[in-house]
This record gives C-alpha cells, sequence and structure tokens, in this order.
C-alpha cells in the first residue's frame, strides 16, 4: 500500500493480484488496485483528471491520463472519503505505479495530489 498527503488531500492505494484474468503462459498478469482518497484538509475539492505512470517489469512505461476516475469527478468536502477500484494489465509478474489526481478548489485554484508509487506483483515475483 501506498499513501501521500497532498494539499490536505490523501491518496492511499492498496494493490492486489487478480488471478481470475490473469494468463502467465500468454504473458497477462491482471491487478487490481483501490484507490481511497480522503479530504484532510479545511476546503473542498473536486477531482478532475487522473494521470498514471505504469511500469511493467522490462522497464516499459504507459501513460494514461484522462477525465475523472471510473466515470466520476467526485467533490470532496472537508472529511469526505471517496474509495473505488479499477485494474490494469501488465505483460510481467511484477511492476509499478504512480501519478497523480488534477484538482481544482472552488475559487478555480487548481493541485496536483500525488499518488505514491506501488508495487504490482504476482505472488511469489517477489521471491
Amino acid at each position: 500500500m501506498s499513501v501521500a498527503i497532498t494539499e490536505g488531500i490523501r491518496v492511499e492505494a492498496e494493490p492486489a493480484y487478480w488471478e481470475e484474468n490473469s494468463a502467465p503462459a500468454q504473458g497477462r498478469y491482471a491487478f487490481t488496485y483501490t484507490i481511497r482518497i480522503s479530504n484532510l484538509g479545511l476546503l473542498p475539492a473536486q477531482l478532475l483528471r487522473r494521470h498514471w505512470i505504469i511500469q511493467d517489469g522490462t522497464g516499459a512505461i504507459q501513460e494514461v491520463e484522462g477525465e475523472g476516475v471510473i466515470g466520476k469527478q467526485p467533490i470532496l468536502t472537508p472529511g469526505d472519503r471517496f474509495e473505488y477500484t479499477s485494474w490494469v494489465p501488465l505483460r510481467t509478474p511484477i511492476g509499478t505505479m504512480r501519478g497523480t489526481f488534477l484538482m481544482v478548489r472552488p475559487d478555480g485554484t487548481r493541485f496536483r495530489a500525488e499518488i505514491a508509487e506501488f508495487v504490482l506483483a504476482e505472488p511469489g515475483a517477489l521471491h
């Protein structure tokens, strides 16, 4: 699990190997990740965009950018928490993810909430 706090926005990421959607013999490894976003600050913030940097075990990097998360652009008032689960395929049994969420305050101020790097690993891949 990884944790980062940026301007009062706490982002936790918890990855897991998704065996049912993986096919190691075909070079396909699937991982889920649950993201928990909490507003620990005093001001509301809305998540506008996501930017992911995904690296597999060969060092190949894929960047994913887009609006919102799972089709939503949640507004988090102080004390609110938003959670979602998504997934990512890799060609190797180990990799990493990190990124940012573009957030906006009611006054139009924008900032990037950090998503600290976390490891995606098939059980046994770290031995």
